[in-house]
């Protein structure tokens, strides 16, 4: 188990200075009175119409709505400079920028006797790490419910690091993040889909789902990382992790603030009363900043009018001072950069794209002609490649493939045109074109027999798309899998999807997995996993991937084929992982899950040994990003189900999709993998 390291109490036992001190200590004189306000972010497209009276007093809000749909604070822009004012301006742009570098002098003195005296009493310490005594409690950073509507308590002050994670320690905590992460995703639709349906024609614009799911979770202590605050790493939160909402970077502890882009421990709660910055948000939200990847200036906050445009100079306090003091004490910040991304909810997306240490902070005039504070900011190195540059790389695939990658390339297509999207082949390891030598199938093939069972003659009789009470959602048990997006609102034993015999069109929101491919996918040579699947589109949680296809057998002809060897799927043996998405037991005490429609255990196998698709070369994975969910749609046959694949977290673009394969052959002790 790794260790969890108190952070230096940079301060301890420090008396205030003497009034002669204070009186002889240099301190910049403010130029103007500034906005006072944290650095803002962008809000999401989403956010464009004030709450309600209703809205304002709903309890799934709670205390969110203010800082999202108000805004009652405005500051009047200032009269244009004269002359004389500008030069003002850059006398004082120089005078601060001496003061900046010495106004923490006397009690950099003060520090370096507290240093000593720590050393004494704890022993030599790393000044990068400033670490105390390891704490060793797996338990202390995943916060976990005990009990269920606990209220919200505040964060932590304790600011720790930690440190030494062992290979299970990053899987335990990786675990923990990706179901709190399903668990926001799972509840954010469904919150969705609950507001809209209670609200009905009354709602005149779209339910923030992730401010509900948010709320929910915060009310009944289900936010991670809130008893520590961690300086670094996140433990479970990887280089490259994407997330569509800046709530859900709170629910994980990877940057604390609802809308502020510093995050950092006020000095309030310092011991020394002095704040310490733990992560930025680089958005581009103000003029002055400058982003070419690992080099970032980052201007601080402040100073700007309700429009985002800079109207006052900046001051040293708040996220500006953390950020400085975080400087002056080598405390690296968590860097998490926001583009905009169409197709996003928000038509905008987080990317984490790792660490960074601030070598250099200064006071500059801006390009709006006020002061600001600047910080250079370097990535450490070491690091995986930035999340932000495989997206870029990812879209440069996407458009031009062979003039990003001249060699690799075996196939831009081997489906042939067969799906609605390319599906390349890529392999810049060996001479393997193993997947070549198969005949792309689209969709599973059935013994013809499956089609005369179940009465297959029948379906809705919806014009404009199903309705609650029609005869699919009657054989759905009531309520349809997906929602009106088309992802899957929570798993269960067996979806009806509408088929052939529906008068319903092709846009019915009871039609999704039928339709094919829609992400663009590559199979790629691995040297971990031998072949592998990944995508070049992001992709979002609740998502449908594809079809896991190939010739459907009966048990007395899966017999025959593994008398002359022949390695067969076996649908049965897939992990039940469509169990866990959309299971909201720790949300409400009287979820059920789902047991119907139900599928009697099924006693088939499928051959991939001539006829194959894609899914066919998705690796196994014990903590797998893809689930396996059973849909009927072309006829109603019980014992013949489509293994339809969805997306069981967000993907990010050219990671490595999984499957649990579930139990190993009882006869060979082998998992049933293609490759």
């Amino acid at each position: 188990m790794g260790s969890i390291v108190p952070f230096q109490d940079l301060n301890l036992n420090l008396s205030p200075p003497s009034p002669a001190t204070a009186a002889g200590a240099v301190t910049p004189t403010p130029l103007l009175i500034p906005k006072l306000e944290p650095k803002l972010e962008p809000l999401d497209s989403l956010v464009e119409t004030p709450l309600t009276h209703e809205e304002a007093h709903d309890p799934l809000y709670h205390d969110f709505a203010p800082n999202f749909f108000s805004n009652t604070e405005t500051t009047p822009t200032p009269p244009p400079q004269s002359a004389t004012e500008e030069d003002n301006v850059y006398s004082e742009y120089h005078r601060i920028t001496a003061l900046f570098h010495t106004a923490f002098a006397q009690r950099l003195q003060q520090q370096q006797q507290l240093q000593q005296k720590h050393q004494e009493q704890y022993g030599d310490v790393s000044d990068d790490s400033r670490a105390i005594v390891p704490v060793n409690d797996e338990n202390t950073l995943a916060t976990a419910p005990t009990k269920p509507h606990r209220r919200y308590t505040k964060r932590s002050s304790e600011l720790v690091r930690v440190t030494d994670l062992g290979i299970e320690d990053q899987r335990y905590f990786r675990e923990v993040v990706r179901r709190t992460r399903m668990l926001f995703d799972s509840l954010r639709i469904f919150c969705v889909l609950e507001e809209e349906r209670r609200r009905g024609d009354s709602l005149v614009r779209r339910a923030r789902g992730d401010l509900l799911a948010s709320s929910v979770m915060r009310d009944r202590g289900l936010w991670l990382n809130r008893d520590k605050r961690i300086v670094g790493s996140i433990p479970g939160v990887e280089v490259g992790d994407i997330f569509f909402f800046r709530m859900e970077l709170c629910v994980v502890g990877l940057h604390g603030q609802v809308q502020a882009g510093i995050d950092y421990l006020p000095g309030s709660q310092s011991s020394n009363h002095e704040p310490i910055a733990t992560s930025v948000i680089v958005s581009g939200g103000y003029e002055d900043d400058e982003d070419s990847g690992d080099v970032v200036v980052y201007t601080g906050h402040g100073g700007q009018d309700k429009f985002s445009k800079q109207c006052m100079h900046q001051k040293l306090q708040g996220g500006n001072l953390a950020l400085e003091r975080s400087k002056h004490y080598g405390i690296e910040v968590r860097v998490i950069r926001g583009f905009k991304y169409a197709g996003s909810f928000t038509n905008k997306i987080y990317v984490y794209d790792g660490l960074y240490k601030i070598h250099d902070c200064w006071f500059d005039v801006g390009k709006s002609g006020f002061g600001v504070f600047k910080y250079k900011l370097i990535r450490i190195d070491g690091q995986p490649v930035m999340g932000s540059s495989m997206l870029k790389f990812a879209q440069s695939l996407r458009s031009v493939p062979l003039s990003v990658r001249p060699r690799g390339y075996l196939s831009l297509d081997i489906s042939n045109k067969k799906e609605n999207v390319p599906v390349m082949l890529f392999n810049d390891l060996d001479n393997d074109h193993d997947p070549l030598c198969y005949e792309y199938l689209v969709r599973s093939v059935f013994p013809p027999f499956a089609f005369n069972a179940g009465g297959s003659g029948t379906g809705c009789d919806c014009i404009g798309g199903c309705v609650d009470g029609c005869l699919c959602s009657v054989k759905n048990g009531g309520e349809f899998a997906y929602d009106q997006n088309g992802f899957l609102l929570r798993g269960k034993p067996l979806v009806f999807e509408c088929g052939a015999f529906c008068k319903c069109p092709p846009t019915c929101r009871n039609r999704i997995s039928q339709k094919g491919l829609k992400n663009r996918l590559e199979v790629f040579r691995s040297r971990e996993t031998g072949w592998g699947v990944r995508s070049l589109d992001l992709i979002n949680a609740g998502a449908f991937i594809c079809e896991y296809a190939g010739v459907v057998l009966t048990r007395d002809q899966a017999q025959v084929f593994t008398m002359n060897g022949d390695s067969l799927v076996y649908p049965n043996r897939f992990s039940p992982k469509w169990a866990e998405w959309g299971d909201l037991s720790q949300i409400y005490a009287d979820y059920v899950r789902p047991s119907y429609p139900s599928v009697p255990p099924l006693d088939v196998a499928m051959d991939v040994s001539r006829m194959r698709n894609v899914a066919c070369y998705i690796s196994h994975s014990l903590t797998p990003n893809v689930l396996v969910q059973y849909v009927l749609y072309d006829h109603n046959n019980l014992m013949f189900p489509h293994l339809m694949l969805f997306a069981m977290e967000n993907i990010p673009p050219l990671r490595e999709l999984s499957l649990d394969y579930g139990v190993a052959d009882e006869w060979t002790g082998k998992l049933s993998i293609c490759n």
